[in-house]
C-alpha cells in the first residue's frame, strides 16, 4: 500500500488547530486569566428564533412515520433550491436554474472538493494572503509542486494583496487555468467593485481560465457598488462557480449548510462542469439532513431574513468597535466595513507570531496571525468580529491600554 505522499508536503496541523493549541497551553499555564478569543471566524450569538422553530418542526416530522424522511434528494430539496434560487439570485436580476444550485454541508467543503473533477496538471492561482483551504486542498492533490525558501508553491501563481494595491489582486503575467477569489475577503476584509471584478471576468474568459467565487461573507456587505454575487457581472456564467454558506450568513456553524452554483454554461474543453459536479456530489455526498434544510428554509422567509439581519448588525458593530480601537491605539487597519474582519499591521519589528505570543502574554486576547494565510500575510494579524459583544470591548480596551502610545 502506498500513500498519498503529497500530504506530507503540508503543515501537520490546520493554521487554527495551531492557534487553538498555543490558547489551551497558555490557558493551562494561567488558569486564572480571562482570555478572550477573536481569532477562528466562528459565530457566538444563537440560531435565530424562525429556524428554531422550523427545527423543532422537522424533528416532530422525523418522528411520525408519515412525516418522515430518509435520504434527502442529492442535491438538495425542492424547498431550499426555490427559496435560494428566488432569494439569492432571481430577485436580484440574475437567470439561474434550480439545478445549477447544489446543496451542501458548507463552503469549505465544496471548496476543496471541487477540485476533483479538475486535473491535476491545471494551475491556480490563489491570492497572498488567503484562506488555507484552497492551497491547502490543491497540495493533496498534487497541483502544488514543491516550496520554496520563501514559503510558495512552485506550481502556485500567487496574486499577492497588499496595502500598495488596497488587498486587491492583480491580473497575473502568467494565466493561470484556475483562479480562486474571496469577496469580502478572508482574511484582509477587502471588497471588490462590480468593475474590478468585470476585469477578472473579462481575464477569464478571454483566456479560458475558470474563476472560483468564494461568496461566503456576502451577507455583511453594506455598500451599494459593491456585488454579493459574481453573477451580477455579465459573462461570468461562462466562466465562474460561486460558493455560498449559511454559516456566516445566518449563524450554521455548528449545523453545516452551504451550497455551490454551477452554471450549465461553464463549457470547458467540450465538457460542462454542472454534470461533472452532480455525479461528483451524488457518488460522494449523501445530502443535508431534512432538518438542516428545513432551518435553511426558515432563513427566507420574510421573518427569518429580520431576525438574521438583526444578528448580523451585532457583528458588524462589533467590527467597527475592533476597527475604531485599533486606530485609537495607532494601529494601521482595514476591514471591518463590508467584512466580519478586522486586517492590522503588526507593531514594528514583529512577526505575526510574535505579535499574537505578546498579545496572547500582555493583553489575553488571541487572534491570528496574518503568516498563516500565506507569505504576504507576514506582518499582519487577523481580529474577528464573531464574539460577545462585551468581551470584545473589554479585549480592545486591553489593547488601547498596552499599545495606545
Amino acid at each position: 500500500m502506498k500513500i498519498n505522499e503529497n500530504f506530507l508536503k503540508i503543515e501537520s496541523s490546520y493554521l487554527f488547530s495551531t492557534v487553538a493549541r498555543k490558547q489551551r497551553e497558555y490557558q493551562q499555564a494561567h488558569p486564572e486569566a480571562d482570555v478572550i478569543r477573536l481569532s477562528i471566524g466562528d459565530v457566538t450569538k444563537p440560531l435565530a428564533p424562525v429556524v428554531i422553530d422550523a427545527m423543532h418542526k422537522a424533528v416532530d416530522e422525523m418522528a411520525d412515520e408519515k412525516t418522515f424522511r430518509g435520504y434527502p434528494p442529492e442535491y438538495g430539496y425542492d424547498f431550499i433550491l426555490d427559496a435560494i434560487l428566488k432569494h439569492d439570485y432571481l430577485d436580484r436580476g440574475i437567470e439561474l436554474e434550480k439545478d445549477e444550485i447544489f446543496l451542501s454541508d458548507g463552503a469549505k467543503s465544496d471548496c476543496g472538493n471541487i477540485g476533483d473533477i479538475f486535473s491535476v496538471d491545471n494551475k491556480i492561482a490563489v491570492c497572498d494572503p488567503v484562506y488555507p483551504v484552497y492551497v491547502d486542498t490543491n497540495v493533496m492533490a498534487g497541483r502544488s509542486g514543491d516550496k520554496n525558501e520563501n514559503g510558495l508553491w512552485s506550481n502556485i501563481i500567487y496574486m499577492p494583496c497588499t496595502a500598495e494595491n488596497h488587498f486587491t489582486p492583480d491580473i497575473p503575467d502568467e494565466i493561470p487555468d484556475v483562479i480562486y477569489l474571496c469577496f469580502p475577503n478572508n482574511p484582509t476584509g477587502a471588497v471588490a467593485t462590480k468593475q474590478q471584478l468585470k476585469k477578472w471576468v473579462d481575464f477569464a474568459v478571454e483566456h479560458h481560465s475558470l474563476i472560483l467565487f468564494d461568496s461566503a461573507y456576502e451577507a455583511f456587505i453594506v455598500e451599494d457598488d459593491i456585488p454579493k454575487s459574481i453573477y451580477e457581472i455579465d459573462g461570468a456564467e461562462k466562466c465562474a462557480i460561486e460558493f455560498r454558506s449559511f454559516s456566516k450568513t445566518a449563524g450554521f456553524t455548528g449545523m453545516r449548510c452551504g451550497y455551490t452554483v454551477v452554471p450549465k454554461k461553464l463549457v470547458f474543453n467540450g465538457t460542462s462542469l454542472n454534470p461533472l459536479w452532480a455525479r461528483r456530489q451524488a457518488t460522494k455526498f449523501n445530502g443535508v439532513s431534512y432538518i438542516t434544510q428545513r432551518a435553511a428554509e426558515a432563513v427566507y422567509t420574510p421573518e427569518g431574513q429580520k431576525q438574521i439581519k438583526e444578528i448580523l448588525s451585532y457583528y458588524q458593530k462589533n467590527a467597527r468597535v475592533i476597527y475604531d480601537g485599533l486606530k485609537q491605539a495607532g494601529f494601521e487597519c482595514y476591514g471591518g466595513v463590508n467584512s466580519p474582519y478586522v486586517w492590522l499591521k503588526t507593531p514594528d519589528g514583529y512577526t505575526s507570531w510574535e505579535f499574537f505570543d505578546e498579545l496572547l502574554e500582555k493583553c489575553q486576547v488571541v487572534g491570528t496571525p496574518g503568516s498563516g494565510f500565506g507569505p504576504s500575510g507576514e506582518g499582519y494579524f487577523r481580529l474577528t468580529s464573531f464574539g460577545n459583544a462585551e468581551k470584545t470591548v473589554e479585549a480592545i480596551e486591553r489593547i488601547k491600554a498596552a499599545y495606545k502610545k
